[in-house]
């Protein structure tokens, strides 16, 4: 029996005892982690994933691939070149069960990128560390006294094991989706990948809590931005008003 399953944005086929490298895990050299993003087990395919399913392994190591040299020159008015060589980190691993199911219910922690940015986080107005022009604000705030330190208490918005959002849906209620880009911070490209993941309406974004929104920021490589641009907020506030 064989599995296909997704990390790190790429697919793999995997049997039990395969040796696989993937894009480097939150996770050390002997840990077991679980994947649950699988497209297909067995002769079940998923749509497009395989509720309960899962793809268990061991960490054997995190490597570096191999050196990838790049070379840029520049010809007109400023005739520099530059040579850059780079090495990606990987996580070696070795399959070691497929879950056909249970796998929701495991003890097993999630695979989870080393850059998902699920840790402890100090909740503040980032927009004064992103937009130029209020740092003066911020500036003016520091010396009244009004920005006062705030403590990186782990709440449920920077809970360390993201789960499945047990919400996601197959199609819209009624066929009618919700028009996701009224929350700041989602467009038409966003908005398609979400409704291709089963989100497609706004009290579903607002539902969620920490362990839900750092699988959803994962899964769809967004690197924090559902927290940092307050979709959860935004989301909460447009069910309210429409139910008004």
């Amino acid at each position: 029996m064989f599995a296909v399953l997704k990390t790190g944005g790429k697919q793999y086929r995997v049997q039990s005892g395969d040796v696989l490298r993937v894009e480097k895990l939150a996770a050390e050299a002997g840990d077991k982690v679980q994947f649950n993003d699988i497209l297909m087990i067995g002769s079940t395919i998923g749509s497009p994933l395989v509720t309960g399913a899962g793809v268990v392994a061991e960490v054997i190591d995190t490597i570096k691939a191999d050196k990838v040299i790049t070379y840029h020159k520049r010809r007109r008015k400023h005739s520099s070149q530059r040579t850059r060589g780079h090495r990606q980190q990987l996580t070696l691993l070795r399959v070691t069960d497929l879950l056909e199911s249970g796998a929701d219910k495991s003890d097993v922690k999630a695979a989870v990128g080393a850059r998902s940015g699920t840790g402890p986080r100090v909740q503040g107005d980032d927009r004064f560390a992103m937009n130029k022009t209020e740092q003066a604000e911020m500036a003016r705030r520091v010396q009244s006294g009004e920005a006062a330190e705030k403590s990186a208490e782990t709440d449920d918005k920077a809970a360390p094991s993201p789960v499945q959002p047990k919400n996601l849906m197959q199609s819209a209620r009624e066929g009618q989706a919700d028009d996701l880009k009224l929350i700041s911070g989602i467009d038409a490209t966003t908005e398609s990948l979400l409704n291709e993941n089963g989100v497609y309406h706004i009290d579903q974004i607002a539902s969620w809590n920490g362990r839900e929104i750092a699988y959803m920021d994962d899964k769809l490589s967004l690197g924090g931005r559902i927290q940092s641009e307050k979709w959860k907020q935004q989301a909460k506030k447009l069910a309210a008003e429409k139910e008004a």
